[in-house]
């Protein structure tokens, strides 16, 4: 872990990571569930993929990733000749955690005839082990261009992969992984708040469990959510994500009032993702002054990983009808 020291205090945080950008030519990545203070001075904001798409197509010799470890992983994945810091290296997260890479492996064995689609928030190494990447948003997408008669795992976020079970009627073998954050939310608060709010739609993340799901009016990405709450012309609305999503709600739609859903006792921080939490300002500088702690990833894992992820950017990146359900190259 990084951790800063007291030779910090006085200092411009501000002014500091500003300088070390210039003199890094580092680009500065915030996921949506990043503290407000590393979203505004990052270069980009947005969900996990798409932010290391944009800083594989900069110049920058440095991505400085404010999120979790797997995203920062699928960043060098994509930019292996760039140097990828994480402010925290100890910034995991809960599905990665509950799926092991030995332990897919065994299960993949288990299983010979099921292709692999696998959630990207995982580990490079299953990435490796896996046969198409999937993201929240392109998950239904790729799904229908897999021949019916096709069996399926899909991990590690069984609620992502029972919500598509649901949407989509195919038979998939779910891995039993978790977001902590989203299985946090409480049908009975989340009952109360929309009591107390009548007509305001409840945005929420495939991420959450059915019971949260089932109350919902749109179920999607942070992308998709972020976009629903500045095009919709409620004035009120309960979100059902970690709630430092909020943060842009209010920036691009200051008018409107944006609630995040409760947890168990209406109260709780439950809800705000405790690994994302770990990266701050005094990191972020550290992070940039000593190009550490780094990104290391084996060549030859990374090459697989990357194979899973370029299969999930063709077959996302194609127009799809209900009737297109071409069979993909499985190697």
């Amino acid at each position: 872990m990084n951790a800063p020291t007291a030779s910090l205090r006085g200092l411009d945080l501000r002014a500091e990571i500003d300088r070390l950008r210039k003199e890094r030519n580092a680009v500065i990545l915030a996921h949506y569930y990043q503290a407000p203070e590393l979203q505004d001075l990052a270069d980009f904001v947005g969900d996990s993929l798409d932010l290391s798409r944009k800083a594989a197509a900069t110049d920058a010799d440095v991505i400085a990733f404010c999120g979790v470890r797997f995203m920062a992983e699928t960043a060098k994945i994509l930019s292996p000749q760039k140097i990828v810091v994480l402010p925290d290296m100890a910034a995991g997260c809960s599905l990665e955690d509950s799926c092991p890479p030995d332990q897919f492996k065994a299960f993949r064995e288990a299983h010979p005839d099921h292709i692999a689609l696998t959630y990207i928030n995982c580990s490079t190494e299953v990435k490796a082990l896996s046969d198409i990447i999937v993201t929240s948003s392109s998950a239904d997408v790729i799904l229908k261009q897999i021949p019916l008669d096709q069996k399926i795992i899909f991990g590690p976020d069984k609620n992502l992969g029972g919500y598509l079970k649901r949407k989509t009627g195919r038979d998939m073998l779910l891995w039993p992984g978790v977001c902590i954050v989203h299985e946090a939310f409480s049908e009975t608060e989340l009952l109360k708040l929309k009591a107390l709010h009548p007509g305001a739609p409840v945005l929420a993340h495939p991420e959450c469990p059915p019971h949260i799901l089932d109350h919902a009016d749109l179920v999607g990405s942070t992308k998709a959510i972020l976009d629903y709450a500045l095009s919709s012309p409620s004035e009120v609305m309960i979100v059902a994500t970690e709630p430092h999503i909020i943060h842009q709600m209010e920036k691009a739609a200051p008018t409107k009032t944006f609630i995040g859903a409760p947890g168990a006792d209406g109260n709780c921080n439950c809800n705000m993702c405790p690994y994302m939490a770990l990266n701050t300002m005094e990191k972020l500088y550290v992070a940039l002054r000593d190009l550490q702690p780094q990104i290391l990833i084996e060549e030859e894992v990374r090459l697989q990983a990357k194979k899973s992820l370029d299969r999930m950017l063709d077959m996302a990146g194609r127009t799809v009808g209900q009737g297109d359900v071409g069979r993909p190259v499985i190697s």
